[in-house]
């Protein structure tokens, strides 16, 4: 049995690393803040959550485990509600082109 988790930790953290890498290429190709942004919360986030699950797997601790959920659950909330804020603000300084928005839900609220 432990040959197969070792193995299942190392896929999860080769496809944690992809999915990291892809954000940071995803931050650096794009070109408008949404997608920026889009980049920046998704596969970084599963990235981690993947990479936990793995040091959880490879350790076989409850106490590696008891560490790792308050990194993923912090993690899980400050990357929303800062990708929120910085596309809050990237709205108000107009550096987002209002011609690539399908709503604008924020153009009567201002």
């Amino acid at each position: 049995m432990d040959p197969i988790l070792d193995i299942a930790a190392l896929a999860l953290v080769l496809l944690g690393a992809v999915l990291c890498v892809t954000a940071a290429i995803g931050l650096l190709r794009f070109r408008d803040v949404p997608s920026r942004l889009h980049a920046a919360t998704k596969p970084q986030v599963l990235g981690l959550l993947f990479i936990a699950v793995a040091v959880a797997l490879a350790l076989r601790s409850w106490a590696a485990v008891a560490s790792l959920v308050p990194v993923v659950l912090i993690q899980m909330a400050t990357a929303p509600l800062s990708a929120h804020m910085i596309g809050r603000q990237a709205y108000r300084n107009g550096t987002i082109h209002e011609e690539t928005l399908v709503v604008d839900e924020l153009r009567d609220a201002e």
